[in-house]
């Protein structure tokens, strides 16, 4: 009972092996010789020692073959290192897409830093940016192209790309530093979309890069709040290479092929009554389809049913703004509460919020006040969740971004650019047989510019979701809102 106690007492690291030791690297079972007089003695150790004992000639086998792979006398595989890595997911629109796709990366533990969704009318393009190794983001990729309506998936972190990303920031405003702020404006080319007498609301588009800076520069100001898109990126076209021509044509909005209602008191008059199943049909980042006894306006936008007195239906697109916690699976829960209920998602967008470790969740989502209300109070139930506010009867500024991809030649560049100069857009990325815009602003100016570049033929376009900040100013521009008219 000496000599057992002698050896449990002694750290098992520092039972040293004798020469006649074998460490085989490729099994999980190693045979200790210890020195000779301990060999003699007769031992009864149990089988957990046992276990001990070979987990410890393992770790130290391990921490042996690393050794020796710093020193370069013997090779070993260096593990990857974890990286950012950009997925654009190109998928058919159906209901339930976003949580499944979420999903994908929640089950595997995978922290989405950002996410932007394209819309189209059966289309949809999902920008994700996460962080990880090479080879466990393949067996993701893998696993989001086995996902059903999944038509195309690609990694474009290894690949020279056009990358941009939008936010809207509130500053703090004390009269000394106005002109300071207006002084960084200027240096990074953003805009002023609302000014009050205490804030500032700045829109700033760039890589993450000069996002990062924006937001460092102007932290001394005391900043307010942050809404961010995701990030997305389009391919830079190598010349003499020819762009992949997916026909993203601006005649699939249905805003350009259908005239608005004049009066969206004509539903109240047909006997429509909104129900909340109804919203349960189409995809997630398409409104709800008409159906046989329920007359609904196609249309996109954020601001789409613009109510009157006569309309009893009261179905209208609401901003929603959440402020969540930033873990991994958050996403996956929250889109989940909207699957669930057969809600409808028009829009979303996730980005870093003002604060470190929240994320500001920016989703439009079309239904009735009542029934919007009660998707409060379930989104409020759940932990992830800090804040949830409807912006949607508050004055409040909002914004969206688009990359787009044309085709043209010598000759019709002149006019793209001549078009694009109209519509304030900045050319990112030329070739001899495409030209990359960047676009900021409303649906309208967006769709407007995808039909007048649509002759040249449209090869790829990569949109980001709205996002939204109240209005400090007060200034409600709801008026000007909803009534494009016909192109």
């Amino acid at each position: 009972m000496a000599a057992i106690s002698s050896i449990t007492s002694t750290p098992f690291h520092s039972l040293k092996p004798s020469s006649s030791s074998s460490f085989p690297s490729n099994s999980t079972t190693v045979s200790l010789g210890f020195s000779k007089a301990l060999a003699t003695t007769p031992l009864t150790i149990s089988k957990s020692y046992q276990n001990k004992l070979r987990v410890s000639a393992t770790n130290d086998n391990d921490i042996a073959d690393t050794t020796l792979s710093t020193n370069g006398s013997a090779p070993s595989t260096a593990r990857s290192k974890a990286r950012r890595h950009t997925i654009s997911v190109f998928v058919g629109d159906e209901s339930g897409m976003i949580n499944r796709i979420a999903g994908v990366f929640a089950r595997r533990g995978y922290n989405i830093e950002s996410l932007a969704v394209g819309l189209n009318k059966d289309k949809a393009m999902f920008t994700i940016v996460v962080s990880g190794t090479e080879r466990v983001l393949q067996q993701v990729v893998e696993q989001l192209q086995k996902l059903v309506n999944v038509l195309k998936v690609e990694d474009l972190s290894n690949e020279p790309q056009v990358e941009r990303e939008l936010m809207l920031v509130k500053v703090n405003t004390d009269p000394k530093d106005r002109a300071e702020i207006m002084w960084l404006v200027g240096i990074f080319r953003a805009k002023i979309v609302d000014i009050s007498e205490h804030t500032v609301t700045i829109e700033v588009t760039g890589d993450p890069g000069k996002i990062a800076a924006v937001q460092r520069n102007l932290s001394k100001f005391g900043i307010r709040e942050i809404a961010r898109t995701g990030k997305i990126a389009l391919r830079r076209e190598k010349m003499g290479a020819s762009a992949p021509f997916w026909r993203f044509s601006a005649a699939s909005y249905p805003d350009l092929g259908e005239k608005r209602l004049a009066d969206t008191g004509l539903r109240a008059k047909k006997g429509a009554v909104a129900r909340e199943d109804d919203m349960s049909a189409g995809g997630d980042v398409y409104p709800v389809e008409a159906s046989d006894d329920f007359t609904l306006n196609q249309i996109l936008d954020a601001h789409w049913g613009v109510l009157t007195d006569e309309d009893t239906a009261g179905l209208q697109s609401h901003t929603l703004s959440l402020l969540v916690n930033d873990h991994p699976g958050v996403l996956n829960i929250v889109t989940g509460v909207f699957a669930r209920r057969g809600y409808n998602i028009q829009s979303l967008a996730v980005g870093h919020a003002e604060t470190e470790g929240l994320s500001r969740i920016t989703t439009v989502v079309p239904g009735t006040d009542e029934s919007i209300t009660k998707l409060v109070q379930q989104l409020y139930k759940l932990v992830e969740i800090h804040e949830v506010r409807d912006l949607t009867h508050v004055p409040f500024a909002e914004r969206e971004l688009m990359l787009i991809k044309i085709a043209v030649n010598a000759a019709a560049r002149r006019d793209v650019l001549d078009i694009a100069s109209i519509f304030r857009a900045n050319a990112v990325d030329v070739s001899d047989h495409t030209v990359t815009l960047e676009l900021t602003g409303d649906l309208d100016k967006m769709v407007a510019l995808q039909r007048l570049l649509e002759p040249y033929g449209i090869c790829e376009v990569a949109r980001t979701g709205r996002i939204a900040l109240t209005r400090e100013s007060g200034v409600d521009s709801k008026y000007l809102r909803g009534y494009s008219f016909p192109v």
